[in-house]
């Protein structure tokens, strides 16, 4: 089987992998799909793919390996599994970095021993991409390696040995801080080294996201997101014994539950008001086969000064997405931290309030109370003695005691379905609205559009809004439904001397909005208001030069956006350096059929020589195919492209014509 061929199977089994899709294929997706029945992995009816074991990506900052170093060299890396399987892949992350990261070589063993680097030589096996045992992940991008036939005992301990080609160490670069087991690093090629005797050690993992396995239909995700105490603060040695260890073992030892995996999304050090929410679609949210999520977050909001109104916004939102989704949403109770430096009167007070509202009925779809098992009850604001680490954090007996706590019976029952409230949610790009003479257009492909607009160098103004209008950028829209509404901008704005705007909304005044640090592009609220039905027309000035802003989004929605957001209701085609506006030229691109249950085709002529890029992304933004990206001459050229169902947008550009439509695919 060549390796775009099975690429293309691949999809296919995924937009295919229940009985009922498969009788709903023609006859040419059913040749297909039993051409895939041939390849080296297996694959039945009635299975999909689900997440038996994550780690959520984030820039590495000062963590970056040490000497050796990872260019050129390899780098073993240990997980443990969650559900088992005998077909499973890998993803692979590169999303933080702006230097590409190549994978020369990866293999896959099962670990020989617990606490070690040995693996079993008879389990073996090569990962594969494409069909090709190499791969180059690009700057702010991932990769999901070809399914591998394995037999996967549940709750095994995994050995990934990566023999890296470039790989630029910087504070950029992908990882996740708590592995709480050694990672390996040797000279050269060693993917094939059973001992990786002599290798320098450090407690960290590199670009690994998740694994997923091939599980039956009825099988489900638990998705756990949280800070440190979720990431397992304390444990060292490779035992894996966080609270979401311990509660994967019970599930596992459970025949009810016994297919219900645990995806680790904990980040130590975290706030769940900002990173919390910032990551909850892309870490949580998008996890394939997910059915529940258990937030256990906030204690370092708590201890950073945050008010109890401001967690339980948080988690309102938070809930309200995963509604939408039709996903069950369980909250655990804050665990007390008195003896720590978080301790004070007014926070515990704050904590005691959170603490009540995440156990009243109505809120979360459950509660589980955590501050209430581990608790001191002489004295309920400290942990119990017997399970603390450092009065904040438990020890390896207090997240045993957690996870092991946890009622199994949440977790039985097939999907769920919520009430779906309808919200007005309305994307704008500035740099397409009314664009002041003192701002300038530039380009960075991790904005959406590709566009943002920042001020010109020098142009600032402190203490007043712009007076002139070539100091603003102005954008009128229409609202159907009277109602509250906040703003939302998609903002970078790297540091304390480039953060800020002054908005007004209609005939209001200009507010001056500051302290809008962000790490690379981020949404950010701008204020709320309420506003009726009919036009109105929002006005944006610079305060200091160096902040960048990328996208507008508009919305009564409970939650703020995220990703790149939906495509703008005012997409066009800018000169960059120029304010100049280009209209799209959309009959240069046909796309039929739109929607479609099978292929789609897209069909374009070029009138001269031209270089031309055709780019699908997903509603995040998230760039998920290219069809075409090189000089093409003269000529009509019809491509096609299937995938997973799912609502896309498609990007063309052919010389100065850019054109973007939205495609939807169905099952």
């Amino acid at each position: 089987m060549n390796s775009l061929s099975f690429k293309t199977l691949q999809k296919k089994f995924e937009r295919s992998h229940s009985l009922f899709g498969f009788f709903s294929l023609n006859i040419r997706n059913v040749l297909l799909f039993l051409f895939l029945l041939m390849g080296s992995a297996r694959v039945s009816f009635g299975e999909k793919w689900i997440g038996t074991w994550g780690c959520a990506p984030y820039a590495a900052a000062n963590n970056t390996p040490p000497s050796p170093f990872l260019e050129n060299n390899s780098l073993r890396q240990i997980v443990r599994v969650s559900i088992g399987g005998d077909t499973l892949r890998i993803r692979f992350s590169n999303i933080t970095s702006s230097s590409p990261v190549s994978l020369n070589a990866v293999t896959l063993a099962v670990l020989a021993e617990i606490g070690g680097s040995a693996i079993d030589a008879s389990t073996l096996k090569p990962v594969t991409f494409n069909g090709n045992a190499s791969y180059t992940m690009e700057a702010y991008s991932d990769v999901v390696s070809d399914p591998l036939a394995f037999p996967l005992s549940p709750g095994a301990h995994l050995a990934i040995t990566i023999h890296y080609g470039a790989c630029r160490t910087a504070a950029d670069m992908t990882h996740h801080y708590g592995s709480r087991t050694d990672s390996y690093i040797l000279v050269g090629d060693q993917t094939q080294n059973t001992a990786f005797a002599g290798a320098t050690r450090i407690e960290r993992w590199y670009h690994l996201n998740t694994i997923e396995v091939l599980a039956p239909e009825e099988a489900g995700a638990v998705v756990a997101l949280g800070n440190s105490i979720t990431d397992g603060y304390g444990l060292h040695g490779g035992l894996n014994n966080r609270w979401t260890d311990k509660f994967s073992e019970k599930l596992l030892a459970n025949p009810a539950t016994s297919l219900v995996s645990v995806v680790n999304m904990g980040i130590g050090a975290t706030w769940l008001t900002t990173s919390g929410m910032e990551r909850f679609r892309q870490d949580v949210l998008e996890q394939n086969a997910l059915r529940w999520i258990i937030v256990f977050y906030g204690v370092n909001d708590i201890g950073g000064g945050a008010s109890a109104s401001t967690l339980i916004n948080a988690f309102k939102s938070m809930i309200a997405q995963a509604h939408a989704e039709n996903i069950r949403i369980y909250g655990a109770t804050i665990t007390p931290f008195k003896g720590s430096g978080y301790y004070s009167a007014a926070h515990e007070a704050v904590r005691t309030e959170v603490n009540e509202w995440i156990r009243t009925p109505g809120h979360f779809d459950q509660c589980l109370d955590f501050d209430q098992i581990i608790r001191d009850p002489s004295d309920p604001e400290k942990l119990q003695e017997a399970y603390s680490n450092d009065w904040l954090h438990p020890n390896a007996a207090g997240y045993q005691l957690l996870g092991e706590s946890i009622d199994l019976n949440l977790f039985l029952g097939g999907d769920t379905l919520f009430d779906q409230p309808e919200y007005t949610i309305r994307y704008f790009e500035p740099e397409c609205a009314n664009v002041g003479s003192e701002w300038k257009i530039a380009e960075d492909a991790q904005a959406s559009n590709n566009y943002y607009v920042t001020v010109k160098a020098g142009v600032q103004s402190k203490d007043n809004a712009p007076a002139a209008p070539g100091g603003l950028i102005s954008l009128t829209f229409q609202i159907d439904t009277s109602d509250h509404y906040n703003l939302y901008a998609r903002l970078n704005c790297p540091s304390p001397d480039d953060d800020s705007f002054w908005l007004k909304m209609d005939e209001g005044s200009f507010a001056m909005h500051n302290g809008l640090g962000t790490s690379n592009w981020q949404w950010l609220p701008l204020g709320s208001f309420s506003l009726e039905k009919g036009e109105h027309t929002l006005a944006l000035g610079y305060r200091e030069d160096g902040a960048k802003l990328d996208k507008f989004c508009i919305s009564n929605a409970p939650y703020p956006p995220s990703g790149k957001g939906e495509e703008a209701e005012n997409l066009c085609l800018p000169e960059i350096g120029d304010n100049s506006i280009h209209p799209f030229r959309e009959e240069r691109l046909k796309i039929f059929p739109n929607p479609s249950d099978t292929n789609m085709f897209f069909q374009f002529r070029i009138e001269h020589p031209s270089e031309v890029k055709l780019h699908i992304y997903d509603i995040q933004g998230r760039k998920v195919a290219t069809l075409v990206d090189e000089k093409l001459h003269p000529g009509e050229y019809t491509l096609d492209w299937e995938a997973s169902s799912g609502h896309f947008m498609c990007q063309f550009i052919a010389g100065e014509t850019l054109i973007n439509k939205k495609i939807l695919l169905l099952n």
